[in-house]
This record gives C-alpha cells, structure tokens and sequence, in this order.
C-alpha cells in the first residue's frame, strides 16, 4: 500500500500564501496528504490578514508558525510548491515541483488578500485532482504523475 503524499509550499515568509496553501490543502485533502510549509526566510508571526481571510471561509490558520525551510523537509515532500521563494529553494532530483507565481499578501488589505486567497484554492483544488491517495498504486498513472515534471500552470 502506497503512503500518502506530502507536500511542502515555500514562500519567502511562510506568514501568508505557503501558509493559505497549507490550510486549504489540509481542508480539502483531509487525512489523504500530508501537509508541510516552510520559508527561505519565516517572520516570527502569520501575517494578520491572511488569517483573517481564511477564517471568512471557515479554515482556521492562527496556529500555524512560520518555519524555516529545511533539507529535511525537501527530501520528505514528493511535490514542492515555491511561491517567490526564487533560487532560495534547492532542487532534489526525483521531486516534482511547481511554482505558483502568486502576490505577497505582506501589507496588503483584506480584499486584496481575499482575492489571492480565492485563486490558492483555485490551484489547491486543481493540485488535488493530480495526486495519488493513500489507496493508489505508485505505477499507476496518478502515482507516476506524481513523480512527473509538471506542465507549465495556465495561471
């Protein structure tokens, strides 16, 4: 039986969009993803705005920490999503990765957080429908797509 997947969202602060990620992939992935976010530089609090914007869709991030990004945490993910990190974020053979090119919500007021916000889930949801759960065979299409580069993101 194949393990869930895991998978690691980098920005620059992981007070924000890594961490809107994490919370969307943790609520609609359930129990079948194993969820990891970290910064090539954390701040020491979440960024108040992007709590408050997941909180309007009933995702509680306020616990979350920013984390630094480690070695550990890259060779654990089977997909790594950068979001501005830029060179920060080394490359691991065997590992697919995505960059979602999205805004800083850092400084930025309600709506405009709210606006990135919506488009994360947007490229949650889509991330979901190209991974394996716990139940799918590693061989089968899903499961190597997994471990296929990604094709570039129309968004």
């Amino acid at each position: 039986m194949a393990t869930k997947p895991t998978v690691l969202f980098v920005c620059i602060h992981n007070a924000g969009r890594s961490q809107m990620a994490a919370g969307y992939l943790r609520h609609l992935g359930r129990d079948h993803v194993h969820v990891l976010s970290a910064g090539s530089q954390p701040a020491s609090d979440l960024n108040p705005v992007a709590v408050a914007a997941m909180a309007e869709v009933g995702i509680d991030i306020s616990a979350a920490e920013p984390r630094s990004l480690t070695t550990d945490a890259l060779q654990e993910a089977d997909v790594v999503i950068t979001m501005g990190c830029g060179d920060t974020c080394p490359i691991y053979p065997g590992k697919r990765y995505e960059d979602w090119q999205l805004d800083d919500p850092a400084g930025q007021g309600i709506d405009h957080v709210r606006a990135i916000r919506d488009e994360i889930r947007g490229r949650v949801e889509d991330l979901l429908t190209c991974l394996p759960s716990a139940e799918t065979n590693p061989d089968s299409p899903a499961g190597r797509q997994l471990r296929e580069p990604p094709s570039p993101s129309p968004r």
